[in-house]
């Protein structure tokens, strides 16, 4: 009988745990996926708890209305090309945008946060509830003015941030739609409008991953800067020959870079010498240098969702390896990301996590929330992120982006032509920041299917950083 007792208490202090190890759990779940809940189709209780509710505005960092409820309907920011430059970020309730502000801030919006004395008040003064009204971290200015840089009729993503507060100024995916007039063309188009490129699209960051890669070699070769590299325009791995942009064996047009250095192989993007560079590293070392920035991490971030970057784990040949040095072969990253890993390098190698909401506010006044920023990870070390800062500086000074290049200011950055299929059909890239105390901006640029990030992607960032230079954002 004493036995059965003792059994039985110990299987009640095993359930006890169990209990308590599933409500930490689900505490944590609600406090870092809460979002998520409220965002997912699936939530049939939060969409039943919307209806009657007069849903809260949205509006931008200056408090430039982006949507609003009149008469019962949702309507957006009455300028269309705002509407359009902010469409993907802000989304809307159908849910065609996947965790748009609209869905993924429903908790806000809908008054799901109002305590029992406010929803009591209301039900006692026969009024409808209404939602906290959201401002964002979005710059609508901002956003305007970079829509309507981004090449007409092409796809990709534009995303800039503030790299020291982690703030989300533009969030941008093309082609964009007016959430005001949604056309069975819009619905039907091939290019997808209502994909979040920014935050979804998940493609081969092409030379930019190089940053990361360089990264590597600095925090593990001695003498990663004085180490000379030969580019002979073709490295053979395996079966298969690396070559460089403009090279074209079948014309015996070949690109050689000769004797370089780390940075001057970073410089001039070349990609014999990253090959090498990942085969002197091996996968492991490479590997363990991007998942300290973010690959094949969980991102669990607060006001929105990013897929998730793929560092390739599996099947690894040498020339799998060698490409993926020179940002090719099956990885993949969102802009979004890539945006984060050029704000490390400008932030002394701490990555912030990104943010999109500033402020919840209740329609009586009171203050849900206020953001503050958070640290998501230490990506480098400080001494890596300074070399690589310099050699990102040297790119747009001398190197593949000096159309990035800004009169007076102080711009680094990174290109990248990532092949789709064959070297004439390229996604064009840049990531990069401003060097600026007064102006702390980082920001990621992919134009689909468009060519050379040095020709195509680079004059746009410089658009953007000069506009955002002389509007003291």
């Amino acid at each position: 009988m004493k036995k059965l007792r003792r059994n039985i208490r110990a299987l009640t202090f095993f359930l006890c745990g169990l209990f308590v190890l599933l409500a930490a759990y689900g505490a944590y779940s609600l406090s870092t996926s809460g979002g998520r809940w409220f965002a997912s189709s699936a939530n049939t209780y939060a969409r039943a708890r919307r209806q009657g509710v007069i849903a809260g505005d949205i509006l931008d960092k200056n408090g430039v209305v982006l949507a609003t409820t009149r008469d019962g309907e949702r309507v957006y920011a009455g300028d269309e090309a705002v509407r359009r430059a902010v469409a993907h970020a802000v989304g809307m309730p159908s849910g065609n945008v996947s965790n748009g502000v609209e869905t993924f801030m429903a908790s806000y919006l809908y008054g799901f946060n109002m305590s029992f004395l406010e929803r009591l008040s209301c039900a006692v003064k026969g009024e409808p509830r209404q939602g906290d009204a959201v401002q964002l971290t979005l710059d609508s200015a901002i956003s305007r003015y970079a829509a309507s840089r981004f090449p007409a009729g092409k796809a990709g993503a534009v995303v800039v941030m503030n790299y020291k507060t982690g703030e989300v100024l533009a969030l941008q995916s093309f082609p964009n739609f007016d959430p005001m007039n949604i056309t069975a063309q819009v619905r039907n188009d091939p290019q997808t409008p209502f994909l979040n490129r920014a935050t979804q699209s998940l493609k081969a960051p092409g030379s930019t991953f190089k940053i990361v890669t360089a990264a590597a070699a600095l925090e593990n070769f001695p003498d990663a800067e004085t180490r000379a590299y030969q580019c002979t325009g073709q490295l053979q791995v395996g079966d298969r020959v690396i070559t460089d942009a403009g090279t074209d064996l079948a014309a015996g047009q070949i690109t050689r870079h000769g004797q370089l250095t780390l940075r001057r192989a970073f410089q001039v993007s070349c990609n014999n010498t990253f090959a090498q560079i990942a085969l002197n590293l091996t996968d492991p070392t490479l590997r363990r240098t991007a998942e300290n920035m973010g690959f094949n991490d969980n991102f669990l971030f607060r006001d929105l969702v990013v897929e998730n970057s793929s560092y390739p784990t599996q099947n690894r040949t040498d020339r799998e390896i060698a490409w993926t040095g020179a940002g090719q072969s099956a990885l993949t990253a969102t802009p979004m990301h890539m945006c984060l890993i050029a704000s490390a390098v400008a932030n002394d190698g701490v990555m912030m996590e990104p943010a999109l909401l500033q402020r919840a506010t209740a329609q009586n006044g009171k203050t849900r929330y206020v953001f503050s920023p958070r640290v998501y990870r230490r990506a480098m070390k400080a001494e890596t992120a300074a070399t690589l800062k310099e050699y990102m500086r040297s790119v747009v000074t001398s190197g593949t982006g000096t159309q990035a290049a800004v009169a007076g200011a102080n711009v680094c950055g990174k290109t990248g032509s990532a092949e789709i299929d064959t070297q004439e059909n390229t996604n064009a890239w840049f990531v990069g920041f401003l060097d600026e105390a007064d102006a702390p901006y980082a920001l990621a640029i992919v134009v689909e299917d468009a060519g050379g990030g040095g020709s195509v992607a680079a004059p746009i960032a410089r658009d953007i950083f000069n506009w955002l230079l002389e509007n003291d954002r």
